[in-house]
């Protein structure tokens, strides 16, 4: 079958290397695509955000199956243009997608269904948003409501930070001016995913990344400076709880409303004293999670996700490596605050071994060069026996790689090999 992949980042780049895998493929194309990409599939040059295009370009190649990547075109009903067209599409409606489009959403969600997640306020005035902050005090969390990239949510420790915080999403920074208030939870921190098709769902793995910028988790939060997977705190029994007390009600919670779940559903938890607890939820495969977890599948990425569309889960299973994987992301210097465009990128024609990906995320080639035209820039990914395996290949991968104008965290992984 002929398969269309939209994205152009790491995450995307880890679905084509896995979906190019499949022995149902007949091609695989991918809009807008990038350099790594284009290695498995062909790149249509089209804008994502032109949902008549996209269908035109579906019409055009004989396109069976949508992949959709990103949360933008989810949020945007990009699944709905592509069904209402004829198209069968991989990814959660526009109403569904709200469960990432809108914090707010979520938690009125969760209060409605006893999900339990951390106690919050929703503000559209600024005023009442201070008065409320006022009232609980500091450490508190203040999060844009809508799509932010990653950049939304500020863990205030004093209250001249949290109301910092107010006034930049007040001022439009992140699109319309509403924010959610949330308790701050302490807790490590982990990435549960599972596949809905409305009416089964199917756990997937786990991981855990690195947001903070800087070594030591510290800094300002990024779009993710690494990753890895499985996540050692993960146990059998919590996964269970999250699934159970957390996912299920959700999904419930959609198909009452009359809008089923279909996609991947990526629960971000925090492990409480009193179990754990919902964050938020995305509405896609994570970036940089995807990377990590792709090398770590052992089954046909493409099966998966067509019994999601089709309704079928109940009639598939996962299995997963024992191997330990672990990303590190290069992001171009000044990262994530302003940052320089157009430096070149050597040295990855290169063999890194069999244990070794590289995952582009922002690239262009220009006049036969790699440039970095991004933020986060290439993924390097490896499997190892143990989590410090996995960092060793990684970081040995990234001392051949020739990018002066790049830099990367130099402890990825590290809670997982102290554990």
């Amino acid at each position: 079958m002929n398969v269309l992949l939209i994205g152009s980042g790491g995450r995307e780049h880890a679905l084509a290397w896995a979906l190019s895998a499949s022995p149902l493929l007949t091609k695989l194309y991918c809009a807008p695509g990038n350099p790594g990409i284009a290695q498995v599939a062909e790149l249509a040059a089209i804008d994502i955000t032109d949902h008549r295009a996209v269908i035109n370009l579906c019409k055009a190649k004989n396109i069976d199956f949508v992949v959709v990547g990103p949360e933008a075109p989810l949020v945007a009903g990009l699944v709905n243009d592509l069904n209402g067209s004829g198209i069968k599409a991989f990814g959660p409606s526009k109403f569904a997608a709200q469960l990432e489009g809108s914090k707010g959403f979520t938690k009125d969600i969760c209060a409605n269904y006893n999900i339990p997640t951390a106690a919050y306020g929703r503000f559209k005035d600024l005023e009442k948003a201070k008065a409320y902050l006022a009232s609980q005090g500091a450490p508190i969390v203040i999060k844009a409501d809508g799509l932010a990239a990653g950049k939304g949510v500020t863990v205030a420790m004093t209250l001249p930070e949290a109301e910092a915080a107010l006034q930049d999403i007040f001022s439009g920074r992140f699109g319309e001016a509403e924010c959610v208030i949330e308790e701050f939870l302490e807790g490590e921190e982990a990435s549960f995913f599972v596949l809905s098709d409305g009416t089964h769902v199917l756990p997937l793995a786990t991981a855990q990344d690195h947001k903070r910028v800087g070594d030591g988790d510290v800094g300002p939060n990024t779009g993710g400076m690494g990753a890895y997977s499985p996540a050692p705190c993960m146990t059998e029994a919590l996964c269970s709880q999250a699934l159970e007390k957390i996912v299920k009600p959700t999904v419930k919670a959609l198909a009452d409303m009359g809008h089923p779940y279909v996609g991947v559903l990526y629960a971000g938890l925090i492990l409480t004293k009193e179990g754990p607890k919902l964050i938020e939820y995305n509405a896609r495969f994570g970036d940089p999670e995807t990377q990590v977890m792709m090398l770590r599948l052992r089954d046909d990425l493409l099966t998966l996700l067509l019994a999601t569309a089709d309704g079928t889960l109940d009639k598939v299973s996962v299995r997963w490596r024992d191997d330990f994987a672990l990303t590190v992301v290069m992001a171009a210097k000044g990262y994530p605050g302003d940052y320089v465009k157009g430096t070149e990128i050597k040295g990855l024609a290169q063999d890194f071994g069999g244990d070794v990906e590289i995952f582009h995320a922002g690239t262009a080639l220009k006049d036969g060069r790699l440039l970095a035209v991004g933020g986060r820039v290439l993924n390097i990914t490896a499997l190892g026996k143990t989590a410090g395996d996995a960092q060793v290949k990684a970081y040995d991968a990234i001392g051949k790689i020739g990018w002066p104008g790049g830099f990367c965290r130099k402890d990825i992984g590290w809670r997982a090999i102290k554990s």
